[in-house]
């Protein structure tokens, strides 16, 4: 495979086995130059920071993108469209849409989201819209397209430790009765984002030790279990992450393991 040019801190397969990768933009240029001598606007900055990799023909295609990446989210839309969301700096309320086609690059929009976000999660839902949910220092939600306004959500006031905020990029998986489940630091919630109702909260994780960024463990939903017509049974596995205070003690240059949970 050739060399992208870039550090793929996102990368999305598209429906039609294409990959779209990005890597933030204010970090220097990039080793992969944009097509026909172009340069970002108001920069003498000439390198791509989005690609799109086309596995068929083992060939890299230099995308521009206009606005800040860095530790943005997204997801793609029933037809296809990769949406992602905010950023920092100039991007962290910029909505960018990406649909995989030859000629195509990214269309971005300033000022599409109500609320900077940063290390939010984005879910899309049952009727095509996604929610955006969190971010550093937003303690609420939004959906794509655009509504009025944020949706306050105490939940991740609750989760948020100001030292390090360890309830960034919550991790979420929409139920099959159409609520969501959110984790943020070491608990979760099951979450009627239509009514803005919380119908449980789930106990505190054993061992009360953080997994939400920048305690960054994984997660993923286990195969659901079909009975008839119902679904028999809902598991997320949460793993890893790092004890409270690695953060702190990384600054010094100490550091912590990660926990085997």
């Amino acid at each position: 495979m050739p060399s992208i040019g870039i550090s793929a801190m996102h990368m999305q397969l598209l429906p039609n086995d294409r990959v779209v990768i990005y890597d933030r933009t204010d970090f220097g240029v990039s080793n992969i130059s944009l097509p026909h001598g172009k340069c970002r606007p108001n920069s003498t900055d000439c390198s791509a920071h989005s690609v799109e990799y086309d596995v068929v023909s083992n060939s890299v295609r230099p995308l521009m993108v206009l606005s800040n990446v860095w530790c943005s989210s997204g997801s793609l839309m029933p037809d296809g469209r990769l949406v992602q969301t905010g950023g920092n700096g100039d991007g962290e309320r910029v909505v960018r849409v990406y649909k995989s086609r030859d000629s195509c690059n990214w269309q971005e929009t300033p000022n599409g989201l109500n609320e900077h976000r940063w290390y939010a999660t984005n879910h899309i839902l049952p009727d095509g819209r996604q929610i955006i949910i969190g971010g550093r220092s937003a303690f609420n939600y939004e959906f794509y397209p655009k509504t009025e306004s944020a949706i306050g959500l105490p939940f991740l006031v609750q989760t948020n430790d100001p030292r390090v905020e360890n309830n960034l990029y919550p991790f979420v998986f929409l139920y099959p009765d159409g609520n969501l489940f959110i984790f943020a630091n070491n608990r979760a919630i099951l979450f009627d984002y239509s009514k803005n109702i919380v119908l449980k909260t789930y106990p505190t994780m054993p061992g009360g030790q953080p997994s939400n960024y920048p305690s960054t463990g994984s997660t993923v939903l286990l195969p659901l279990r079909i009975k008839g017509e119902t679904v028999d049974g809902f598991e997320v596995l949460v793993c890893g992450g790092a004890p409270e205070g690695a953060f702190d003690n990384a600054q010094k240059g100490v550091f912590d393991g990660a926990l085997d949970t």
